[in-house]
């Protein structure tokens, strides 16, 4: 009997790594991990993805290099107050070496990337870039992702892009191994802490659950996919800013929680007149807050839908509506519970 392919899995410990060992379970699995003990791998491999040779000696690279058929690379800076320099480093250069692992190695890539990519507009490079007090900067992360591409498309490799849009938890537990922005500015909105939403109601919130991405990435090891793009979004089905805030107070109530839903106010309301009216005089935390928020939802300001590749034969079903609004109950339970907020989470009420 052969023996199972071999995948190198990059980010194992991670969000999406951890949700992606279980698809895997009909090949072998090897983990490189940098300090977290990855449990679920058939085999772990300490490196360094900024490091020549991934941080291995010459022998134990080319031993690697002889036994993997294909390549995962889901590590990668995905906050964004790292800053440009440590956001690049491990986002491009790091790209840099795994697509010459998978060069030295005749592999497949997959490489992870972002579908906010799409999102020309916002840029570490823009102007505007130091107003404000926020730590939170995501043009940073989405240059890195970028240059990522980059990277990928020019090195020859036989190579997937996958472009997930944000990743929540699982679309029925809620579980993830570390809550993302998304799930901080969730959080913020129950317990009352967001004095505004700066989005226009018909606002896009595009997220899928971390288990269809893992189905779509196994999907496409599976089929052995070697070239394009493929967009793991919700597209046409993201639900609109308005809907997630109605939900999140339905939510609320059965919780029993005291929520107040924050008024929704166009960006461009803010920078001409909140910011510099009434910003000036709120305490330091709150700017610094506020203004994080304004570059959280920068990414969400669009109305034009991402594409979506779910649905096509061989991957995974689309994210319709229904799923999304049952997906954004399972966070806000998980949220509910590892925070302590209140008493256990209500059972969902479906429209």
């Amino acid at each position: 009997m052969p023996a199972a392919p071999t995948v190198l899995l990059t980010g194992a410990s991670g969000v999406l790594g951890t949700a992606l060992l279980p698809e895997l379970s009909d090949r072998r699995v090897i983990a490189l991990v940098h300090h977290t003990p990855v449990p679920g791998a058939d085999e772990q491999l300490t490196g360094d993805l900024t490091a020549p040779r991934l941080g291995l000696d010459a022998t134990a690279y080319a031993d690697l290099c002889a036994r993997v058929d294909a390549v995962v690379h889901c590590a990668a800076v995905t906050g964004f107050t790292d800053g440009p320099a440590a956001t690049h480093a491990l986002n491009e250069a790091g790209t840099l070496r795994i697509v010459q692992l998978a060069a030295d190695a005749d592999a497949l890539l997959y490489h992870v990337s972002s579908a906010f990519v799409a999102r020309t507009g916002i840029t570490g490079f823009g102007p505007g870039q130091d107003t404000g007090e926020r730590t939170a900067r995501p043009g940073n992360y989405l240059d890195s992702k970028r240059a990522g591409e980059d990277v990928v498309r020019t090195s020859g490799v036989p190579a997937v892009i996958i472009r997930p849009s944000v990743i929540t938890g699982d679309s029925r537990t809620g579980e993830i191994s570390a809550f993302q922005g998304l799930h901080g500015m969730l959080a913020s909105l129950l317990r009352g802490r967001l004095p505004l939403v700066p989005l226009s109601p018909g606002s896009l919130i595009d997220f899928v659950p971390q288990d269809v991405v893992a189905a779509t990435v196994a999907a496409l090891v599976r089929d052995g996919a070697h070239e394009g793009e493929v967009w793991v979004t919700a597209g046409d089905q993201a639900l609109r800013a308005d809907r997630l805030l109605e939900l999140a107070a339905e939510f609320a109530a059965q919780a029993g929680l005291d929520l107040t839903l924050p008024r929704m106010v166009s960006p461009d309301l803010v920078d001409r007149l909140i910011r510099p009216v009434f910003m000036a005089d709120l305490p330091p935390a709150t700017r610094r807050r506020l203004d994080d928020l304004l570059a959280m939802t920068a990414l969400f300001t669009a109305h034009q839908p991402f594409p979506t590749d779910l649905g096509k034969p061989g991957l995974p079903a689309a994210v319709g509506a229904d799923r999304a609004e049952s997906a954004l109950h399972a966070a806000l339970s998980q949220l509910v519970r590892a925070k302590d907020m209140n008493r256990p989470a209500p059972a969902l009420v479906t429209a």
